[in-house]
């Protein structure tokens, strides 16, 4: 039985809704968690497929192989990445940003924004600081999944900037936040198995999109975004899909993660076939 990572987070839910209700939820184990824990599962071998933040493919390409057209992107404003900082984005050259522990890939991605796009050398620390208390102790702070959402619709008083705008302006092309990775290992056993989740996750995106109005009605989301507020997130700021122009956008990040030193090399895509 394949074991899969379920990442906890409203950009997940309506693949994870479609395909729990599509097909039996005997045929899979489902293991919750953040992306970081469950990137470290996926590249141990103790989960085989996981939707996972897209630097770990880059950081392990020979533990792992891509499933193809699916993905968690955003093509302009994402809402759940953030950077929210008491000086505008052009001033933190030289001053300390406090970082989520549950991306690695918003994290680098954040950094080649502030390198790259504003040339603003920082220093970095992750923090479990609630947003309030980090940002008196650091006048940047970088929040992703349900905890920038929340902390979104507060009244947080600083700036704030979206990743996934930042990104598509500066390049032009989707941020592919997260990637549906298999773990190599488990071809041995479960060949066709992976290739029938494969299918299955491409018919569930294909529900989900036609159904979310009624995911939203069952979402435990709905109450704390609102049912309006979470349709708009995932109609407007999200993207499932893993077309020419996603893989693009992975590639210039690869490449300009590469540039910077935070993954050995930039690496060549492999599919699940």
């Amino acid at each position: 039985m394949l074991r899969i990572g379920q990442i906890e987070y409203a950009n997940c839910t309506p693949i994870f809704h479609a395909l729990r209700q599509q097909y039996p939820v005997g045929d899979y184990t489902y293991v919750g968690g953040v992306p970081a824990r469950l990137n470290t599962l996926l590249a141990a071998g103790e989960i085989d497929v996981c939707p996972s933040s897209s630097i770990a493919y880059a950081l392990h390409p020979d533990r792992f192989l891509i499933i193809p057209e699916i993905s968690i992107s955003s093509c302009g404003s994402v809402q759940s990445v953030l950077l929210f900082s008491s000086v505008p984005i052009e001033e933190l050259d030289g001053r300390h940003v406090l970082l989520s522990s549950e991306s690695a890939t918003s994290v680098n991605l954040l950094k080649i924004l502030l390198k790259k796009r504003y040339r603003c050398n920082c220093t970095f620390q992750v923090t479990a600081l609630a947003p309030a208390a980090a940002l008196q102790e650091a006048p940047g702070l970088l929040l992703i999944g349900d905890t920038a959402l929340r902390t979104l619709k507060s009244d947080h008083g600083v700036y704030v900037y979206d990743l996934g705008e930042l990104w598509h302006n500066w390049t032009g092309t989707p941020f592919v936040f997260a990637l549906w990775l298999a773990f190599r290992g488990a071809l041995l056993d479960h060949e066709h198995e992976l290739q029938t989740l494969a299918t299955r996750l491409e018919r569930s995106k294909a529900f989900a999109l036609a159904n979310l109005e009624e995911i939203a009605g069952a979402s435990p989301d709905s109450s704390w975004m609102g049912h309006d507020s979470l349709l708009r997130y995932w109609r407007n700021n999200l993207s499932f899909d893993l077309g020419k122009e996603h893989i693009e956008g992975v590639s210039l990040f690869f490449g300009l993660a590469a540039e910077m030193g935070l993954i050995a090399q930039a690496p060549e895509l492999a599919f699940l076939s």
